[in-house]
This record gives structure tokens, C-alpha cells and sequence, in this order.
């Protein structure tokens, strides 16, 4: 019976006379016809009718010479063979493998697969080979999702309509680069016993089909461990290194080593492979949803307002300049004006998501050049606790369903970032103190360089740490509220409160109607009433030392007596800040998709 081989391309190619296709034709697969032929035919041609004459008259050789002839030719193609081999690239596929059409530089077509399996498209993460015949890989899609796969050779001819696993092909998918992106074709199966290693630890894949869609260098600029592990100098500067080197880094003795800031910013995708830095950049992206849903279902409309403005935002020296056209122009350094020209253009409610630049030279965990504010106004109906309470509800809120969403992620992040769990009030049991309060305390039970601290004068970092540390301590939480700040601490639109005044021994204090928010010791948040009426609001700007004729200032007060604006309030909060202090981060650097420092412009 006529044999025909089936080739790759699904045409039949029939041994028989050329050009005609033989019903009676037996089809079997390349894999069990090529190496069948190759052992006894060293080239296989189709000739005509008139080259086959030729041929018969030709004398035939003799037994030996041909045995000799063929010899020589195996040996010939043996060596061509190992020779290619040493020349070609580690990922080539062998030509003569059975299974070449299973793996290898993924095809221009579209690849197809049939059966009863899984197809995966992940990054390969590491590879380790058990032996000629077995290797295991670890496979990651998106975030710390990781799953083993297994490839086992199978014997040859395999059983019928199972895939062709070869040496070759163990070999080749044991020896692509880490963090090289494939798609393979597998069956899931229970691993013999449960694989630490990996986050899907009760199931692996035995992959039958790999394809090389991007393969990774063969040198990383850091590994995903390294990206993964905590960054151990947040300076993101190599001060006093040779330009073009590195700083090196740090290792320790109980696993992969560790890297700066710098090293982790200049190798931006692995950074951004790391899941703990997913992790943190999903949370972020919840919270910014949750202040939204929460704002939107109490009423407040959305606004945008502009990063390019014609004069600095609030006065003062910590802003960016630029040419525009044949003007000035600056970065907002808050939407504050913005805001404000919402209520009094007839909404009740608004807030805002945008990017807010400061131009303080601040090289601190707690600082940078340009970051998200998350802000909000509103129409004040009795007094300013309507907006305490609301500014309060978003956050608690924020806090309290995060904790509810992302409990695998936090402490994901506590793994690399170690951290205590966050202590929030109880609903009905807050904890505001009044600025005055907040500085008794720290008097009285604070360490001993606070015994002196003034009523009024704004709080500096330390001090906002150690009161937090008390608060902790206790009213056992890490969330409460300043309120009543001194005005010598809050800017010329901070309204006063004219019913209060603070004792204090050096006489009385006046305070506003102002407030901020804080998180394990740390200000997230600031808040307050604004003043509302232009008379007052140019005498408090005159207070501060500025003019209101200024440029920026004076379109700002033109607007309260354009219009009759009503009473209201509102604040700001930093969002990076917090998912920094809310994770228990040492810097808002870590929080930020992007940081931007005074020494920092890329990526």
C-alpha cells in the first residue's frame, strides 16, 4: 500500500506518482515517517519518467562501496549537524526533532490550540532542569499569581493524539531566559505534594506546547527578587558615584540581595514586575475610587482644574515657573482657588483628583516635587464640623473597606515592608483633640524636648510622630483629628474663629477653624472654613504680609465680590501620603507610580 507523509503545512506529499493522490494512501505522522526514512534512505527525491531510465541504466554499484558510501555520508551529516549545534543560539530548535512544531520562536501565524487543556500566557519567572527528561518552570501573570508547570519527554511513537514531548524540547524550555514572556498550551494536574514555591500551590500544569513570544536578555539589571525585597537607601541619587556606574547592592545573608532607590528607578519594568509593588499600586488605585464613590453618592460633582495657571497659587516662593508663549506661566501648587470658584459658581458639593507640584527643595521620605491631591469643597450649612465629619467619614471609610478588600495585599506588603496593623476608632468613638490639648499632652506625657512647646506654633514633624505615638498608646488608635490650629499656622483663607481663644502664658492665642488629619503620626490631610466675605478675606491677606493687588491674589478676591458666596469649607489630602503611612511605608516614594524628587526627572 502507498504511504504518503503528512507534512507541516497539512499537505499531503504521496510517495507514489508524482502529482497524483492516491486514494488508497495510508497517512501517517512526521514524527514516526521522518526518522523511519532517515534510516534507511539518506535523500528521498521524486523524479520523472526520463530521469528514472537514466537511472536503470546506469551501472549499480557494489555491496561494499555503497555500504562504505553510506558510511561516510552519516558521518558527514554527524558532523555538519554538531557543528551547526555549536554555533547556534541556545533558544534554535533542532531541525530533526519530532516535536520542533511544539516549541520554539513563536510562529507568524496564529497559533491554534486543540484538546481538552489550558493556554497560559505569562512570564516565565525561573526554570530549574531535574534531569534529561524533566524540567520545571515557574510561570507568573499579573501581580503574585505564579503557578509550576512541568515538561516531561514522552516516549516515541507516542499514544494516539497525545502531544510530542522530546528531549530537545525539555532542554530548550529549560534554558529560556528568566522573565522572557511565553504561551504554552497544558493540562492541570495535582502536583505530588503542594508547591511552596508558588502561590497556586495545590495545582501544576504539565505543558504539552511552549512558545517564545519576548524573550529577556540573558542579564537582567536587577532581578525580580532583588525588586521584590525591601529598597535599602531611599536616596535616589548616586552621590559622588562615577557616572554611568551604579551603587552596588547590598546583601544579606538570608536571601537575594537587596537595592536602592536608584537602582530600583533605573530598572523600572522589573521594579514594576515586583508584586509587592503591584500590590501597593492597586490599593492605590482603590483608594482613589473609594474617595470618588463615597463623595458621588452624598451629592458632589467632579471637577478639573488646571495644572497650567498665570500666577502662583497661594503667594509664597514654593512654586514652578515657566515661558508660555510671551507670558509666564506656573504649576498649580493646589486647586484651592479652584475649589473655591466652584461654590461660588452655584454648586453646592465638588472634589477633584489631580496633580499638585510643589517646588520645595525637600529631599525627605515625606516630600515630593509633584503628587495626587484628593480634594473636595462644600456649602456649609450650620458650622464648619459639617465638613470635620464628612473630611473624617472618606477617610475611615477609605481605611475600613481597603482593609476589607486587600487583606492577601497588605500583608503581602507587610512581608517585604514590616509594619503593626493599623488601629482604627470605633464608630461614635473618634478622637479629636484640640490643638491646645494636642500640645498640653505633649507638655505633660511626651518626651523631654516638648516640655516647652507654644500654643502657638505649628507642629513640627517630630512632634506630630511622638503625639501619635501617645494617641496610640492612649486611645488606641492610629487615626484622629487636630482641630482649632492657631492662624500664625494656617494660610489667609483660613476663617477665624472669633468665639474662641486659647489660653496660653503668653496671653491669648487666635485660632481658626481649621484642622488637619493624621495617620500613625503623620499628616495626611488638612481642612477647614474658608473665609467668604471679600472685606475680611483682604484684611486677613493683608494680615500675612501680602498684597492683595498681587497677580493671582486679586482675581481670587475679585470673585467674592463678584458674586454673594455662600459659608464653606473643605480640604486636601495627599493621596500618596496615604498609602504610604496607611501600609506603614518608610517613604511616599514607594507609593507613587512615578516619584518625582528635587534630584529626580526620570523615568
Amino acid at each position: 500500500m502507498p504511504v504518503c507523509l503528512w507534512n507541516h503545512a497539512l499537505i499531503p506529499t504521496c510517495l507514489v506518482e508524482p502529482g497524483k493522490h492516491h486514494e488508497s494512501a495510508t497517512y501517517l505522522p512526521r514524527g514516526i515517517l521522518v526518522p523511519l526514512f532517515r534510516r534507511h534512505f539518506q535523500f528521498t527525491y521524486t523524479v520523472s519518467q526520463q530521469q528514472q531510465r537514466n537511472m536503470d541504466e546506469a551501472a549499480p554499484p557494489s555491496k561494499k562501496a555503497a555500504k562504505k558510501a553510506e558510511a561516510k555520508a552519516r558521518k558527514e551529516a554527524l558532523k555538519a549537524q554538531r557543528a551547526e549545534a555549536r554555533q547556534a543560539p541556545s533558544s534554535a530548535v533542532e531541525l530533526d526533532d519530532p516535536a520542533k512544531g511544539f516549541y520554539g520562536q513563536a510562529p507568524t501565524a496564529p497559533i491554534v490550540f486543540q484538546g481538552k487543556t489550558i493556554i497560559l500566557r505569562a512570564w516565565l519567572q525561573t526554570s530549574r532542569t531535574q534531569s534529561a527528561k524533566m524540567a520545571f518552570v515557574e510561570l507568573r501573570e499579573e501581580g503574585n499569581w505564579t503557578i509550576q508547570g512541568v515538561v516531561t519527554a514522552t516516549s516515541e511513537p507516542p499514544e494516539q493524539e497525545s502531544p510530542i514531548v522530546s528531549r530537545p524540547m525539555v532542554r530548550w524550555i529549560a534554558g529560556i531566559n528568566p522573565e522572557s514572556f511565553v504561551v504554552v498550551e497544558a493540562e492541570v494536574q495535582r502536583p505530588i505534594e503542594p508547591v511552596k514555591r508558588c502561590r497556586v500551590s495545590n495545582f501544576e500544569l504539565r505543558i504539552t506546547r511552549c512558545y517564545l513570544l519576548a524573550p529577556a536578555p540573558a542579564i537582567l539589571g536587577t532581578t525580580l527578587a532583588t525588586a521584590n525585597r525591601p529598597v535599602v537607601d531611599l536616596n535616589d541619587e548616586a552621590i559622588g558615584a562615577k557616572a554611568g556606574v551604579r551603587e552596588e547592592e547590598e546583601t544579606d545573608k538570608e536571601g537575594p540581595p537587596a537595592a536602592s532607590m536608584l537602582v530600583h528607578l533605573d530598572n523600572i519594568a522589573m521594579r514594576k514586575r515586583a508584586p509587592v509593588q503591584q500590590a501597593i499600586a492597586d490599593i492605590r488605585m482603590e483608594m482613589k475610587h473609594l474617595f470618588r464613590s463615597y463623595l458621588k453618592a452624598r451629592g458632589f460633582k467632579e471637577f478639573e482644574p488646571p495644572s497650567l495657571i498665570g500666577a502662583a497659587s497661594e503667594g509664597g516662593s514654593n512654586f514652578f515657573r515657566m515661558p508660555y508663549f510671551s507670558q509666564e506661566a506656573f504649576l498649580a501648587q493646589s486647586p484651592q482657588f479652584y475649589k473655591q470658584f466652584e461654590i461660588a459658581g452655584g454648586r453646592k458639593r465638588v472634589f477633584s483628583i489631580a496633580p499638585v507640584f510643589r517646588a520645595e527643595n525637600s529631599n525627605t521620605p515625606r516630600h515630593m516635587t509633584e503628587f495626587t491631591g484628593l480634594d473636595l469643597e462644600m456649602e456649609i450649612r450650620k458650622d464648619y464640623s459639617e465638613v470635620l465629619y464628612l473630611l473624617e467619614g472618606v477617610l475611615l471609610y477609605i481605611f475600613r473597606q481597603v482593609h476589607r478588600i486587600f487583606k492577601d495585599e497588605i500583608e503581602l506588603v507587610r512581608s517585604v515592608y514590616p509594619s503593626s496593623e493599623i488601629l482604627l476608632p470605633e464608630p461614635g468613638q473618634e478622637v479629636r483633640l484640640m490643638f491646645t490639648q494636642a500640645q498640653q499632652l505633649l507638655r505633660e506625657e511626651g518626651p523631654a524636648e516638648f516640655r516647652h512647646v507654644r500654643d502657638d506654633e505649628d507642629m513640627s514633624t517630630p512632634q506630630e510622630k511622638a503625639l501619635g505615638a501617645l494617641v496610640r498608646q492612649k486611645f488606641n488608635t492610629d487615626f484622629y483629628v487636630v482641630d482649632k490650629f492657631p492662624e500664625t499656622a494656617r494660610p489667609f483663607y483660613a476663617k477665624l474663629d472669633d468665639t474662641a481663644a486659647a489660653g496660653s502664658a503668653e496671653g491669648a492665642v487666635k485660632v481658626t477653624n481649621a484642622f488637619d488629619m493624621f495617620l500613625r503620626g503623620q499628616e495626611i490631610l488638612s481642612g477647614g472654613q474658608r473665609i467668604n466675605h471679600p472685606d475680611e478675606l483682604e484684611a486677613r491677606i493683608r494680615a500675612k504680609g501680602i498684597d492683595p493687588a498681587s497677580p493671582g491674589i486679586d482675581g481670587y478676591v475679585q470673585v467674592f465680590r463678584q458674586v454673594g458666596v455662600p459659608p464653606h469649607g473643605g480640604g486636601g489630602i495627599g493621596l500618596d501620603r496615604i498609602v504610604a503611612w496607611y501600609l506603614g511605608l518608610p517613604s511616599v516614594h514607594l507609593a507613587a507610580y512615578y516619584p518625582r524628587t528635587p534630584r529626580r526627572l526620570l523615568p
